[in-house]
């Protein structure tokens, strides 16, 4: 994939030139006969809008030579106005059919920019900001949608006039073709300097635009934290700092091209100057007619026309072009399945060498022999004997060695060891900052560990506490995880939860409007149709990040029963936002610091007196204080 890197931060990835054009060419699949149709068409066209030029030549040697009527006139009148219908009605048709092209080909490149970012891996987005993707698929789409209109016609016509006119002039007199091809380096340098520097700053307008976006999302998004902390005048130093950027790279562009404007100025004007002058000693020497010289001219000026619209149409198409590599960067980036696909046999064979010298390397530590407790090792401690237990011993998760970090941040996780058996429910607590949502994340796939290695089930769910309802029905907000559930089955996912009440918000039931255009949902009802979805989605893993936090003292039970609900039968990982959700799960595992520092059933921690049993008895104090109110 030739994927260009961005020029900041941690941006999405922008498509090269030979990627873009690949997969415009991919995109373009079906329309390809339509294309030759298009440029056959334009060249007709254009070959019948040489007959004006040499028609006035041709009228004015007859009037120098005197044998010219008013008969004359009025043919070549007519003939004229003929070419000029037909010209227009050529045109037409080459600019419809290439508009018909251009629009079907962008609709299906929008359409899989807004497929695969519902795709793409979150730390992606994440690392990037939703500013530059949301950018993607809105200025970008906007300025190739309102540039494709204007540049594809142009070039085809215009591309078409400039073949069609020299063959003309050479046809004409060679002289007058070569006067005007000794130009032609003026306008080549012209090209050259803009195709060196035009990419290179409307790529740079369009990565500010980006950010721009994302310090009004963040800023949006987190309105009551800017409030309560008196943020407004930070936020606002902030987006008028990435506004101002947007100015200087937008100047900088309109600069590029007024510089290039001199350029085309200063070769029409050569070019007049040549081929007049050339006319003249054609003329004087008798080797050209004044009438050809006439015709030379004209036809010069008709070229000089498409030719400067040619290179402002490349002035357009750059800033277009410019968004389109960044769409098609989004659209070229594989997916977590396309990339676990893509895996070859060693690479697979060298992540399973890792695991396996992991755990030798856990086997040979002293430390670890004489603390076990210090280590998540679940697998061994959950196989009990008997059936039950063999039934169990099957590994759902398992980490070796993870350690990550944010960007210029310190380390997060510290050589996490972690198994969890299949089938098994395992509460991650611990203080604030301890790293359990950073783990959650990891494990899931959202982020991608700097070391060590992860194994978890293809089919893995995560509900965090900041729900989200879509603006729709109960169905179409619950059938986004699995659209082939039936009515029934969406009923028995409510009623499971517990959030049948959903059906009587109106007399429409599953068709009720809910979200931003219909009924507001309570943050309890929101994530009560969360773990709805994540039921209907069946995954063999669910990770549920303090999805009932925000829920309130009121619902916390109705949640905590439906979550149970909701792991019954797969395995599940709680990272408990109430140490009473921890208490009925299979297992604990307490994290501090980034690091696993306790793990066993929650009798096994309170006998074990250590930190796990601090936070339970702090839980029980706080308990009880909120029951004595």
């Amino acid at each position: 994939m030739n994927v260009a890197s961005a020029a900041t931060g941690h941006a999405l990835p922008v498509a090269g030139g030979r990627a873009t054009a690949g997969e415009v060419w991919r995109l373009s699949r079906g329309h390809r006969l339509r294309l030759a149709a298009v440029g056959l068409a334009g060249i007709l066209s254009t070959a019948v809008d040489l007959i004006p030029p040499v028609a006035i030549g041709y009228l004015v040697d007859r009037v120098q030579t005197g044998t010219g009527d008013l008969g004359t006139v009025l043919t070549v009148t007519g003939v004229m106005a003929l070419s000029a219908v037909l010209g227009a009605a050529g045109t037409a048709v080459t600019i419809a059919h290439a508009t018909r092209v251009y629009h079907t080909v962008l609709a299906a490149l929008r359409e899989r920019l807004v497929s695969r970012a519902m795709l793409l891996p979150r730390h992606l987005v994440e690392r990037a900001g939703t500013g530059d993707l949301i950018s993607r698929s809105s200025d970008d789409v906007t300025a190739v949608a309102d540039a494709a209109p204007a540049v594809i016609p142009a070039l085809t016509v215009t591309a078409c006039t400039i073949v069609v006119s020299l063959a003309g002039l050479a046809a004409l007199e060679w002289p007058y073709a070569a006067a005007f091809a000794v130009v032609l380096p003026v306008y080549a340098l012209a090209m050259r300097w803009y195709l060196r520097i035009g990419p290179r700053v409307y790529r740079a307008e369009r990565a500010a635009m980006s950010a721009r976006a994302q310090q009004i999302l963040e800023s949006q998004r987190g309105y009551a934290t800017v409030l309560g902390f008196g943020l407004a005048e930070h936020r606002h130093r902030a987006v008028l700092t990435d506004s101002w950027g947007v100015a200087v790279q937008s100047i900088r562009a309109r600069t590029v091209q007024s510089m290039l404007n001199a350029r085309l100025n200063l070769g029409e004007c050569l070019s007049l100057a040549a081929v007049l002058v050339v006319g003249f000693v054609l003329v004087d020497h008798g080797l050209s007619t004044v009438g050809g010289a006439t015709t030379a001219m004209l036809l010069v000026l008709r070229l000089l026309g498409p030719v400067n619209q040619l290179l402002f149409v490349v002035d357009t198409l750059q800033s277009a072009l410019a968004s389109l590599s960044r769409m098609i960067g989004v659209v070229t980036i594989p997916t977590a399945e396309e990339a676990d696909a893509s895996m070859t046999q060693a690479d697979r064979a060298d992540q399973a060498d890792s695991a396996d010298q992991a755990d030798q390397a856990d086997q040979a530590d002293p430390a670890d022999q004489a603390d076990p407790a210090g280590r998540a090792d679940l697998a061994d401690q959950a196989a009990a004997p008997g059936p039950a237990g063999a039934a169990e011993t099957a590994t759902a998760v398992r980490l070796r060695r993870v350690a990550f970090h944010y960007a210029d941040g310190p380390s997060v996780l510290d050589g996490i060891d972690l198994d969890i058996p299949a089938g098994r429910h395992i509460a991650i607590v611990g203080p604030s900052g301890a790293g359990k949502t950073t783990l959650a994340s990891v494990i899931a796939g959202v982020h991608r560990p700097d070391g060590g290695t992860v194994t978890r089930p293809r089919r893995t769910a995560v509900i965090s506490q900041e729900v989200h309802v879509f603006a729709g029905t109960l169905r179409e907000n619950l059938t986004l995880a699995a659209p082939d559930a039936t009515d029934g089955d969406i009923r028995a996912a409510l009623e499971t939860t517990g959030a049948a009440d959903l059906l009587e918000l109106s007399a429409d039931a599953l068709d009720t409007v809910v979200g931003t255009r219909g009924h507001p949902l309570t943050e309890a009802e929101a994530q009560q149709l969360a773990l709805a979805r994540l039921l209907l989605a069946d995954p063999e893993l669910a990770i549920l990040d303090e999805a009932t936090a925000e829920a309130g003292s009121a619902h916390a039970e109705r949640l905590d029963r439906a979550s149970e609900a909701v792991l019954a039968g797969r395995s599940g990982i709680v990272i408990a936002h109430r140490l009473s959700q921890a208490a009925t799960c299979d297992r604990i595992v307490v994290m501090d610091a980034g690091r696993v520092i306790e793990t066993g059933t929650h009798d096994e921690l309170l006998t074990a007196d250590g930190t796990y049993a601090r936070l339970w008895a702090v839980w029980q104090a706080g308990q009880q204080i909120s029951a004595s109110r």
